[in-house]
């Protein structure tokens, strides 16, 4: 630490209060902190810094799963921004395992100082004594958690994507999978198809039965971009051009969308911005934050404009 403290130019002390997270520091000094640990690949004696605070600098990032890519997004962006405060992250996939939640949940206080719940489901009612819960719900939507609560602005993102397929002359929509769509209020006017699931082979079936059961349909929006891949593939395996007779949207701005063909319009919603806000909501609490009731921060989201709506470009 006495290195770090003399390539950045502070005190020691000053180097330990941004390594712990500790408010009151300029932006600029914790800049020139962190750039001298990178420099000299200099690591916090986790041990010591638990018999000094009481906290093992440990956050863990509870998770459904990681075989979807959206979520996987979601994590590596978290991990990120724990490790640039100094501090260190758990991944803990809880598969739908309730005995599996309820264990991690019980770890705060002891294994991990904080808990950042990704996609999870309705969590038993705990408090925050044993250490902060915050949810981080990308495609879930737990509207009272009672814990502080970062999600995607889902009103927006609607707002978005019905503006931009009706600028583009589609007003035969159909929802393909839970979205964004579901909780705007033109939703009872917008068919929607219950899919095996929230992956490429649900889209791809659910994309076909959409053009038998709904014939006259111009649009498919797709809850995640891992339904709208499938559903491209679906459509084209049936001959239906996209976007000439059917157009589709995504969600998640999956890299694998960017290079479809058609490329695949999407919805970004910002992982990395909702992982600086679920963050600091954390560092907030573990700081002393006594808010009694859970904040709820709403992210906005961007929409990607691509060839699955827009056509192709010229070449």
């Amino acid at each position: 630490m006495r290195d770090v403290a003399e390539r950045a130019g502070v005190s020691v002390k000053t180097v330990s209060r941004v390594v712990n997270g500790e408010p009151h520091i300029r932006p600029e000094t914790q800049a020139q902190v962190r750039t001298a640990i990178a420099e000299l690949g200099w690591h916090p004696n986790a041990s010591a810094r638990t018999l000094r605070t009481g906290r093992t600098g440990v956050i863990a990032i509870m998770v459904a799963e990681l075989r979807r890519p959206l979520l996987a997004a979601m994590v590596e962006a978290l991990v990120t921004e724990v490790d640039r405060h100094g501090l260190h992250a758990a991944v803990e996939p809880i598969h739908d395992d309730a005995a599996r939640l309820r264990e991690v949940l019980a770890s705060r206080g002891r294994t991990f100082d904080a808990l950042l719940a990704v996609d999870a489901p309705e969590l038993p009612e705990v408090t925050d004594d044993d250490g902060p819960v915050v949810r981080v719900d990308l495609t879930a939507v737990v509207p009272t958690s009672g814990h502080d609560r970062v999600y995607v602005d889902r009103e927006q993102a609607a707002d978005l994507v019905l503006r931009h397929l009706r600028l583009m002359g589609r007003s035969r929509i159909v929802r393909l999978g839970p979205g964004s769509l579901d909780f705007h209020p033109e939703a009872a006017a917008i068919p929607a198809l219950a899919l095996e699931g929230p992956d490429r082979r649900a889209g791809y079936r659910g994309a076909q039965r959409a053009i038998v059961d709904q014939p006259q349909v111009d649009a498919l929006v797709c809850g995640t971009d891992e339904i709208a891949l499938g559903a491209l593939a679906g459509l084209y395996a049936a001959g239906i051009e996209v976007p000439g007779r059917i157009a589709v949207t995504g969600f998640g701005d999956l890299e694998d969308g960017r290079f479809a063909t058609p490329s695949l319009t999407t919805l970004d919603p910002d992982p990395a911005g909702m992982a600086r806000a679920a963050v600091d909501l954390v560092r907030g609490r573990l700081r002393g934050a006594a808010d009694e009731q859970g904040r709820d921060l709403a992210v906005p989201v961007s929409l990607i404009r691509r060839e699955s709506t827009m056509g192709a470009s010229p070449r």
